[in-house]
């Protein structure tokens, strides 16, 4: 049981980096063959995580797992179409498909500016459900009919804690979130029939390198002494997704998974 997912081909996106990578890195860890993809080669050297794509898979491999290094935009229907089959080519057909690129980014870069419900300027409306939201849909539709014809398969969504409640900052990231969180129970429901399962996990804030550095950071949220008061550890995120990848969770599905210490607590 030291390896619980070997024999799994997991691909998951935005991976080169932050919390894709800790995801990439705990389903290698389990025996998983892993697929890292993210925009470009050049990705996560955007905030020092790694040199290229090329490094990240370079890293994964040596964990004793095949690894492979997929690009693409996941904003384009083209490019999702290239990157699934190339995942596909390399390693075989995918078990496990964790759908992690997004982030509430302008579409010029940086985030939204004003970033409320009625000052948000369209286009980056768009950029943000472009990468959340859309994004989320065409990986689907790419990779999960395969899925559905083997009978088997676990497709795990990233939401957010913020597409469970109201907010006045992150208003179109909130909302491109509930919206992937609905589509992950719509699209388990349709995929019941084939043995896919579908959940969700919406994790409350997380010490990613580019968290840390595109917002002020309370230092009482910092305190690791604190067991549940505090930010979220991307390496607790990548656990509660190898769970859902895995056997073990394997009569559940259309569900949302809270990963945030008990900040939130209220229904879903």
């Amino acid at each position: 049981m030291d390896k619980p997912l070997k024999g799994k081909v997991a691909l998951v996106t935005g991976s080169g980096r932050g919390l894709g990578y800790a995801i990439i890195k705990r389903l290698a860890e389990l025996g998983a063959d892993v697929a890292v993809h993210d925009i470009s080669q050049e990705a996560p050297a955007e905030f020092g995580e790694a040199k290229n794509l090329d490094e990240v898979a370079e890293k994964l491999a040596a964990l004793g797992v095949k690894a492979a290094a997929v690009t693409g935009t996941v904003a384009e229907e083209a490019a999702v179409k290239g990157f699934t089959a190339a995942a596909e080519k390399a390693l075989g057909p995918l078990n496990v498909l964790v759908n992690c690129a997004g982030g509430d980014i302008a579409a010029k870069g940086g985030k939204p500016k004003p970033n409320n419900a009625l000052g948000v300027p369209m286009e980056d409306v768009r950029a943000i459900f472009d990468r959340n939201l859309f994004g989320t849909v065409m990986v689907c539709k790419a990779v999960c009919p395969g899925m559905a014809e083997r009978g088997t398969g676990s497709v795990i969504n990233i939401g957010s804690g913020i597409a469970h409640y109201g907010v006045d900052d992150g208003v179109a990231y909130a909302v491109a979130k509930a919206a992937v969180v609905h589509w992950t129970r719509c699209l388990a429901w349709e995929l019941r029939p084939h043995g896919v399962r579908v959940n969700a996990i919406s994790p409350g804030p997380t010490m990613t390198a580019r968290f840390s550095v595109t917002r002020a950071l309370d230092p009482k949220m910092t305190d690791e002494s604190v067991p549940l008061k505090r930010y979220g550890k991307p390496d607790e995120i990548a656990d509660a997704v190898a769970f859902l990848a895995g056997d073990q969770s394997r009569f559940i599905s259309a569900q949302v998974l809270r990963v945030d210490g008990g900040m939130f607590t209220f229904p879903a």
